[in-house]
C-alpha cells in the first residue's frame, strides 16, 4: 500500500474523460476502475518514473510556482525508489496538497489515490496534513461522491483535532442530496450539530495564534493568553505551534511559556511539532537543544519528523546535521529505515568533498543497529561516486567499510578491480590490489582476470603482465586461461605477437598454464601474419601436450602462397604425431599450391616427400589432371 499511489499513476493513469464512475453509499464501496485493473504482474516495483501519460494526469493542477513540485519530484528519472520516498513524505503539506488539488474537483481519481496513499502511510495518519490540505481533500471527496472515503477522512481529522470547513461541506452536502443519500446528509448534519468534531481546536488555535501574531511578546500577550480561557491540549498546542511556522521566534517563545506558565506540560506530540518548525539552518542551535531536551525527558522523535528533516538537511547539502540526527534516531525507539544508511552514504560520495569521518560515521552508527551491509548497497554508493567523477576515491569506502566488517563479493570485487584499471587509475588500481591480498579472502581469479583486461582496454599492458603474475603466484594457474588468452589478443592486436608467444612459452614452460585453444589459434595466425613462422610451428608441440588438434588452415595459407618447400616440410613434421602426417594432409597442401598457382613449387616439394605419398594413386591423379589443364606447365611426376 506504501507505493501503491506511486505504482497506480505509472502504470495505469488515464484522462478523466476516459473513466466511468459508480458511485455507492455502502460502505463497502468498489474499487476503483484503475485500481481494479491492477494484476498481480503490474505490482512488480519500478524504480523510475518515465510514464508519459504521468505529465498529463496532473496537468491542470500542478503549477511551476511550488520548487520543487510533486510532479517534478516524481518524474524525476534520475531518483531511486528510496530518495522519492523520503523527499514525498517531506511534500506532504498544506501548500503543496492545495497547489496539487487546484480546479481539481471535478477528478475523483485525484482524490482517491492521494487520500489510498496516505491512509497507507506506516503512520496510519496524517501526520504532516494540517487542516486547509485535509478540508481541500474531503471536499474533492464529497463532491465526488466517494463516501467510504469522506468519513474515513472525517474520522482522522477528528483524531487530529481538525474541523470541517463549510466550503467542505457544503460540496459534500450538495452531492449527497443530489444522488439521495438521505443518511449521509443527515449525519453530515448532525456533525455540524455537535460543533465539527474538533472545530473547538481550530478555532481555539486560529484565536491564540491571533493574539500571539498581533504585537511584539510580552506580558501584555501573557495575560491576554491567559484570559482567553482556553484548555491546553497536545493537539492544540501543536496547531498552534504549527500556524506560527512562519514566526519561528515566536513559535518558540509560545512552546516555552504554555509548560512554564503550567498550563501544558509538553509531550511527545508537542515537542515533535516544534522539531519540525526549527528544523532550519538558521535555527539549527534551538533544534539540537530542543531534541536533546526532548530524549531527556523520555520522548522519541516520531517517524514522520525524522524523515522530513533528515530530508531538508539533506536537500539543503547539511550532511553534517543529517548523519547526526540519523545517529540521534538510531538511538531512540523508532529506528530510521534500513535505506537510510546507503541513502546518507551515496549522498555523502557525492557531496562537494568525500568527507570520510561523516561516512565513517554512518557505518559505525548504522552497524551498531545491529544491522549488516549488503553488496547492494555498496554497489550503490560506488555509481554514486561515479556519477560524479570520484571513482577513484573508491578505495577510502572499501577501506571505511572493512572497519566494520564489510567485505565486497568477488562480483564486486571484480566491477572495482575492471572500472579502476579501465581508467587508467594504476595507482588506485594497484592499491586496490593490494587491499583484497591483505583481507581475510585469497583474491579470486575473476577479481584478477577484470584488473587485467581493464589494462589491456587502457593500454597498460605491463601493469596487465604483472597481475598476470600475481594470479599465478596465488594458486591461478587453472584459472589462468582467460587472462592468458586477454592479453595474447592484446598483444597481437598492437602487432606484438612475438611478445605474447613469449608470454605464453613461459607461461606453459615454467607455470604449467594451459592455454586455451583459441589462445593457440590466435597466436598461430598473428604469428604467420608477421612472418614468424618457426615461432608458429613451435607451438604444435604445447598443442599436442594439451590435448588439442592441430590448427593448419593458416600453415597451409601460407607456405602455399609465401612459403619456401622447406618450411612446408618443417610445417607437416610439427604438426603430425606420427613420423609423417596422412595422405589427406599432403593432398591438401597440393592443392593448395595448385590453387596459388605455384606449380614449380608443388613439383619440388612432390620431390621431398616419402615414396608413399609420390607413388599414391590420389596424388598421381591431382598431378595428371593439373597437367592437363596446364598443358605442359606441370610435368608428370614420376614413380620410384
Amino acid at each position: 500500500m506504501r507505493n501503491q499511489w506511486r505504482l497506480l499513476l505509472l502504470q495505469r493513469c488515464k484522462p478523466v474523460s476516459d473513466l466511468q464512475y459508480k458511485v455507492h453509499s455502502s460502505p463497502l464501496l468498489p474499487l476503483s476502475p484503475i485500481i481494479s485493473q491492477i494484476t498481480p504482474h503490474s505490482r512488480t516495483p519500478t524504480t523510475h518514473f518515465q510514464n508519459p501519460n504521468f505529465t498529463r494526469f496532473f496537468s491542470s493542477s500542478v503549477q511551476s510556482n511550488i520548487t520543487p513540485t510533486l510532479i517534478e519530484l516524481y518524474s524525476d528519472p534520475y531518483k531511486s525508489n528510496e530518495d522519492v520516498m523520503l523527499e514525498l513524505e517531506s511534500k506532504t503539506n498544506d501548500n503543496n496538497i492545495i497547489e496539487l488539488f487546484k480546479n481539481r474537483g471535478s477528478d475523483p481519481e485525484a482524490g482517491r489515490l492521494f487520500y489510498e496513499w496516505v491512509m497507507g502511510k506506516e503512520s496510519g495518519d496524517f501526520t504532516d496534513l494540517r487542516s486547509n490540505s485535509c478540508n481541500q481533500l474531503l471536499g474533492i471527496l464529497g463532491a465526488n461522491g466517494l463516501v467510504k472515503e469522506f468519513w474515513g477522512l472525517v474520522e482522522v481529522m477528528k483524531k487530529k483535532g481538525y474541523g470541517v470547513k463549510k466550503g467542505a461541506s457544503v460540496r459534500a452536502m450538495e452531492r449527497f442530496e443530489k444522488d439521495g443519500l438521505e443518511g449521509d446528509v443527515q449525519r453530515l448534519k448532525d456533525l455540524f450539530a455537535l460543533g465539527s468534531g474538533g472545530d473547538s481546536v481550530e478555532k481555539d488555535s486560529s484565536r491564540v495564534c491571533k493574539v500571539v501574531r498581533a504585537v511584539p511578546w510580552g506580558e501584555d500577550v501573557e495575560n491576554k493568553l491567559k484570559g482567553m480561557g482556553v484548555v491546553y491540549s497536545g493537539d492544540l498546542v501543536k496547531s498552534v505551534l504549527e500556524n506560527l511556522g512562519t514566526d519561528l521566534n515566536k513559535a518558540v517563545i509560545f512552546f516555552r511559556w504554555v509548560e512554564e506558565s503550567g498550563l501544558w506540560k509538553h509531550d511527545e506530540k508537542t515537542y515533535n511539532a516544534i522539531a519540525r518548525e526549527v528544523a532550519r539552518e538558521e535555527y539549527l542551535d534551538k533544534f539540537w537543544r530542543l531534541i536533546d531536551e526532548m530524549r531527556a525527558a523520555g520522548f522519541d522523535l516520531e517517524k514522520g519528523t525524522y524523515v522530513r528533516v533528515l530530508n531538508q538537511f539533506v536537500r539543503k547539502r547539511m550532511l553534517k546535521d543529517a548523519v547526526e540526527l540519523y545517529a540521534f534516531a538510531m538511538g531512540g525507539n523508532v529506528k530510521p529505515s534500513v535505506q537510510d544508511c546507503p541513502f546518507l552514504l551515496k549522498k555523502i560520495a557525492t557531496g562537494e568533498k568525500l568527507d570520510m569521518d561523516l561516512f565513517s560515521k554512518v557505518l559505525t552508527v548504522y552497524k551498531e543497529g545491529e544491522n549488516t551491509l549488503t553488496n547492494a548497497a555498496l554497489d550503490s554508493v560506488l555509481k554514486s561516486l561515479t556519477s560524479v567523477g570520484r571513482f577513484n576515491e573508491c578505495n577510502k569506502i572499501l577501506r571505511a567499510m572493512e572497519e566494520v566488517g564489510f567485505f565486497p563479493d568477488e562480483n564486486l570485487q571484480s566491477k572495482i578491480g575492471f572500472q579502476l584499471s579501465k581508467n587508467s587509475e594504476t595507482e588506485e588500481a594497484s592499491k586496490f590490489l593490494d587491499f583484497v591480498e591483505g583481507s581475510r579472502t585469497i583474491p579470486s581469479y575473476k577479481t584478477f582476470g577484470s584488473l587485467i583486461e581493464g589494462y589491456c582496454l587502457s593500454g597498460h599492458l605491463d601493469k596487465a603482465c604483472d597481475c598476470f603474475e600475481k594470479l599465478i603466484e596465488n594458486g591461478g594457474s587453472s584459472y589462468a586461461g582467460y587472462a592468458l588468452e586477454t592479453l595474447t589478443n592484446a598483444y597481437c592486436s598492437k602487432e606484438r605477437a612475438n611478445e605474447a608467444y613469449k608470454l605464453l612459452a613461459n607461461a606453459v614452460i615454467e607455470k604449467e598454464v594451459k592455454p586455451w585453444h583459441t589462445t593457440y589459434k590466435l597466436l598461430i595466425s598473428k604469428l604467420l601474419d608477421q612472418g614468424l613462422f618457426k615461432e608458429a610451428t613451435d607451438l604444435f608441440a604445447p598443442m599436442k601436450a594439451h590435448g588439442y588438434p592441430p590448427y593448419l588452415d593458416p600453415f597451409v595459407k601460407y607456405v602455399s602462397k609465401t612459403g619456401t618447400t622447406d618450411e612446408t616440410v618443417m610445417f607437416l613434421k610439427a604438426m603430425t604425431y606420427k613420423k609423417v602426417p596422412s595422405t589427406a594432409v599432403y593432398l591438401r597442401v597440393f592443392k593448395a599450391y595448385f590453387k596459388a598457382g605455384r606449380h614449380n613449387q608443388a613439383q619440388d616439394f612432390l620431390s621431398k616427400c616419402p615414396r608413399y605419398i609420390r607413388n599414391h594413386v590420389d596424388v598421381l591423379t591431382l598431378f595428371s589432371s593439373m597437367k592437363l589443364a596446364k598443358g605442359t606447365a606441370a610435368p608428370t611426376p614420376v614413380a620410384a
